[in-house]
């Protein structure tokens, strides 16, 4: 039996034998090795140390090198750039035999400011394809790195409805969550400092103004020495600052620690601005000016743990906010804090650290700046523009930072990003009718530096020699040359246009090719399952395996060209001027530059007196109050064709517009106009007037206020206009009213008719029912008749007949019954009729009426002209003055006190400081919270038929930055952050002053 089970298998060992033989010849094989489970994806990662490259083939049978990924970096997702391109190319010549040499792509110079007129582009030749010799070496990162996720999947852009091509024209929304963590399948995806595709060489940057700075003057008041009263009280009140400030950093630092902010009613964190810490570096200065050294020491050790290469809560960077707050508060905190000479460098360093990564978003033609940075590289490595619509404030309120970033570290770099921004603008402002308001610009501008709308250049004497050449031969054609079209079968047929043209009408839809890739655009290409292979091992003829993305003759993307243009309008229809959100830390950093450069540069002069010329022409205004205050509030303007023929107006009293005040005060001062610091003076008192006509003694975001006619004198209060502007339409409603007693009186005739016809109706069907009743005891007196007379026909019982007499007696007989029932219904109707009833009768016979008949609608009455201003004034809870509260909340915002603060230290009447301490005990009282200070939802409602207003458990970073700065600075001694030693950023942090 073991023989023939022997037999049985024998030829299955012999076949297993002659594969293990074949097998092994097969390993001995030096040309063949195991094929790559998948198709490298080329990328860019830094290489920490050189590695031995690892030979690999691809489905050509061809051998590529290969680099094993590195542990300490995420994969990186393939990006569209010249450098892979072109890297992937010089690869495969490497590696064949003979190759054919292609010309070396190179971008030709871009626009500059000599072929634009008034440009502001860069001034030389952009890049070459190859990068620069101290350029970080590349690698080539695989996507099936084991137990990670590809990174394309988050790291890629994913645009939205109404995105531009390569921006977002709107910010995100904001992350409100309490934290984000990463599964362990997850890869931290963090930024990587990408080559430039515009850099501006050495020789060509803006450099700081060199010189010694010029004699500027001064700007604080001389105080006197105060009496031992004053200074008690001044202390006190400091004191009680402190202690606010101080509650609100301890409730961050036990709630919201390393957070951006601190949600002060549910002691709970959010994080919109990147998550790094936005509250502890926007307080950094505020601890070390008002003496908290210990809680400043734990910030800054803190301040060591930010990861600025990294957040979990956004796509994209919001760089102005993100320069004020985050690059402000490390410079002004390393300024306060000694600078050079004091023991926290870190603070500078981290500066820098940020810094480096912020210049890649003026990687532009223009070199304007991105406002919202997608930072991670799958969408980092491509060429972009700026936007289309950005933001007057963003765009130009960068420029403080950076240029102390500049002075601080010796790099002009960081001076040339923004001061090519400062030149686009002076630039526009002083185009000849380049805006609608000269001096002022739109709240949208067009940064791009593209004109869509112009047809783009097409010179061939542009192109590269290889494209000239192709279209010499293109020329000599007879007809048009025609590209590959592949045929369509069911194994391989690609839908929609393809390399041939477009798709034609009629082909089938639902063929789908068998791709050995899905492409998704803006992310790395996904391996799938193919069905079948079209390449072939043996067909190796060294072209690449993988077409790379278009370029044109500038190595840049097809369509990339356009028409050169400055800034403009970067809205559709109505443009908006105002001082207010969007527009306003732009002019304030005029002036505040002019301080920061030493006076050295003239032209932040100059563009600041165009500003407050304007702002005084077309937009300063006096609000009709009660007591006639003399104040003024900055108007918004409203061009409906670009100019100011036909400008409409909002007569606005918004927070955001409180800051100029102190612009005015000081932009006078150290320009010497005393009619500007005049102005400052009324616009301050104006935000402080705000303060006080409200319940809460606090003022709204926005509210609207009834006008004068004049800025001047002559214009008292008048409530009778007051009333109008309150109800337009008071005309309107007194016809209505007219009309309301006409159809009154046309219901009440044609109810009383509906009422008779009732009446009538009801008397009809008692008169019936009489009659019936009547009928029926007719018939009832018969029967009773014929029955008695039956019972005299029958013999009687003794005692029977005197019974029935006692009965009659005693109720009386059946007819005298009746005719007493038919007496009292006559009676009771007579009642209901009567004419004569009484009041209380009548309305009890009216309800019953009604409601046995269908009556009209009575009509409403309208409110009177008085009426309807009475009643909007108390559901609205508006001021007299006020016509509208748009935005009714108080976010701890630090404008108004901001110029309160200004013009104490301009003029040095404490009659600031007085109403600066009824600001302060307001804002304490409505917003103040067991662990912090929340913003309110309603500054209108504090009497004692409402509620409290509510709080919004919000407090956002500004609040310690800016707001409890700025009331403890008002109540210091004033040689503390000296008006003439320092100059703040829109964030109220200090940058010391160069001295002459």
């Amino acid at each position: 039996m073991a023989m023939l089970r022997f037999r049985r298998y024998r030829v299955f060992m012999i076949c297993a034998f002659i594969i293990l033989v074949l097998l092994y010849h097969v390993s001995q094989n030096s040309q063949w090795e195991p094929s790559s489970p998948q198709l490298p994806v080329h990328g860019h990662a830094p290489v920490q140390q050189k590695q031995q490259p690892v030979k690999d083939t691809n489905n050509n049978g061809q051998q590529v090198d290969s680099k094993p990924p590195r542990k300490s970096s995420p994969s990186v997702p393939p990006a569209y750039t010249r450098e892979s391109t072109v890297a992937g190319q010089q690869q495969q010549q490497q590696q064949q035999p003979t190759t054919k040499k292609e010309p070396t792509i190179k971008i030709p110079q871009l626009k500059t400011s000599n072929e634009v007129k008034g440009g502001y582009g860069l001034p030389t030749a952009a890049p070459t394809v190859t990068r620069d010799a101290d350029a970080k070496p590349t690698t080539v990162v695989a996507v099936n790195i084991p137990d990670r996720r590809p990174g394309s999947a988050d790291d890629a852009y994913k645009p939205e409805d109404g995105d531009e091509e390569i921006h977002a024209a709107k910010p995100p929304a904001k992350y409100h969550g309490t934290s984000l963590s990463l599964s362990p399948s997850q890869t931290e995806i963090h930024w990587q400092k990408p080559t430039e595709w515009f850099p501006v060489p050495e020789e060509s940057l803006i450099m700081l103004p060199t010189g010694q700075p010029k004699p500027i003057p001064t700007i604080q008041y001389q105080f006197e020495e105060e009496s031992a009263a004053a200074k008690e009280k001044r202390e006190l009140r400091l004191a009680k600052v402190k202690a606010e400030a101080q509650r609100a950093w301890s409730g961050y630092k036990e709630h919201a620690w390393m957070h951006d902010e601190l949600r002060p009613i549910s002691k709970k964190f959010k994080d919109p601005f990147a998550g790094w810490a936005a509250t502890l570096v926007d307080s950094l200065d505020t601890l070390w000016i008002m003496g908290m050294r210990e809680e400043f020491e734990d910030a800054v050790a803190a301040v060591r743990d930010i990861d600025f290469t990294f957040t979990p809560y956004r796509n994209d960077i919001p760089v102005f906010e993100t320069v004020i707050r985050y690059l402000g508060g490390l410079l002004g905190a390393y300024d306060v804090s000694g600078g050079h000479d004091g023991p926290y460098r870190i603070l500078l360093d981290k500066a820098t650290e940020l810094g480096e990564i912020l210049m890649s978003t003026f990687d532009t033609p223009n070199r304007m700046p991105l406002l919202y940075y997608m930072w991670k590289p799958a969408y980092n490595e491509n060429p972009k523009r700026a936007s289309t619509s950005a933001g007057v404030a963003e765009l130009g309120s960068l420029s403080m930072e950076f240029t102390r970033l500049a002075q601080l570290t010796g790099k002009n770099k960081y001076y040339d990003a923004v001061a090519r921004i400062t030149d686009a603008l002076e630039e526009l402002q002083n185009r000849p009718n380049g805006t609608a308001l000269p001096g002022i610009f739109p709240t949208n501008l067009d940064a791009s530096g593209c004109n869509r709308t112009a047809p783009a250049p097409k010179s061939i004497d542009t192109a590269s020699e290889a494209a000239q050449k192709q279209a010499e031969e293109a020329a000599d054609l007879e007809e048009e040359p025609k590209g590959y079209e592949p045929a369509a079968t069911p194994q391989n047929h690609v839908t929609g246009a393809g390399a041939g043209g477009k798709k034609k009408k009629g082909e089938n839809d639902d063929l789908k090719a068998d791709l050995e890739f899905s492409v998704t655009p803006g992310m790395e290409s996904i391996p799938s399952t193919p069905k079948h292979s079209t390449k072939h091992a043996d067909h190796n003829d060294g072209r690449p395996t993988e077409a790379p993305a278009p370029f044109n003759a500038k190595g840049l993307p097809v369509g990339w060209d356009c028409v050169p243009q400055n800034l403009t309008s970067g809205g559709w229809g109505m443009e908006s001027y105002s001082m207010g959100g969007s527009q306003d830390s732009t002019y304030e950093y005029f002036p505040k530059q002019y301080l920061l450069l030493g006076g050295l540069e003239p032209k932040y002069r100059e563009m600041h007196l165009k500003t407050v010329a304007a702002v005084k022409k077309y937009l300063l205004f006096r609000p009709m109050a009660e007591g006639d205050p003399d104040i003024l509030f900055s108007a918004k303007a409203f061009s409906r064709d670009g100019t100011d023929n036909d400008l409409t107006f909002e007569w606005e009293v918004t927070h955001l517009t409180c800051f100029l005040g102190g612009m005015f005060g000081m932009g006078g001062k150290i320009f010497n106009s005393a009619e500007d610091v005049e102005i400052g003076k009324k616009l301050a008192a104006g935000c402080a007037w705000a303060y006080d006509v409200f319940p809460t003694g606090i003022m709204p975001e926005f509210a609207q206020v009834l006008p004068c006619t004049n800025t001047t004198g002559g214009c008292h209060w008048n409530e009778t206009a007051w009333y109008e502007r309150l109800d337009p339409s008071s005309g309107w409603r007194d016809s209505q009213m007219e009309d309301y007693y006409v159809r009154k009186a046309e219901w009440e005739h044609e109810v009383e008719q509906l009422k008779q016809q009732e009446v009538q109706r009801k008397l009809a069907i008692q008169k019936q029912q009489v009659e019936k009743d009547e009928l029926e005891r007719k018939q009832r007196a018969a029967e009773d008749a014929r029955r008695k007379e039956e019972a005299k026909l029958r013999p009687k019982k003794r005692g029977l007949a005197e019974e029935d007499n006692e009965i009659n007696r005693s109720f009386g007989t059946e007819e005298e019954v009746t005719s007493k029932k038919i007496a009292d219904k006559v009676n009771k109707l007579e009642k209901e009729l009567d004419i004569n009833a009484t009041p209380n009768y009548q309305q009890e016979r009216e309800k019953e009426s009604e409601g046995a008949i269908r009556l009209p609608n009575e009509p409403v009455r309208p409110l009177t002209h008085l009426e309807y201003v009475a009643n909007r004034i108390k559901t609205e809870h508006l001021p007299p003055g006020f016509v509208a509260l748009n935005d009714r909340r108080y976010i701890l915002r630090p404008e108004a006190i901001e110029s309160v603060w200004y013009m104490y230290r301009i003029t040095g009447d404490p009659v600031w400081q007085e109403r600066g301490w009824r600001m302060f005990e307001a804002v304490v009282k409505y917003t103040q919270t067991e662990v912090g200070h929340s913003a309110i939802d309603d500054v209108g409602v504090a009497d004692e038929d409402s509620p409290p207003p509510r709080k919004a458990d919000s407090m956002e970073s500004f609040w310690l930055a800016e707001t409890l700065k700025y009331f403890y600075l008002l109540f210091a001694e004033p040689d503390v952050i000296s008006l003439d030693d320092w100059v703040f950023n829109t964030e109220a942090h200090p940058f010391r002053r160069p001295k002459p």
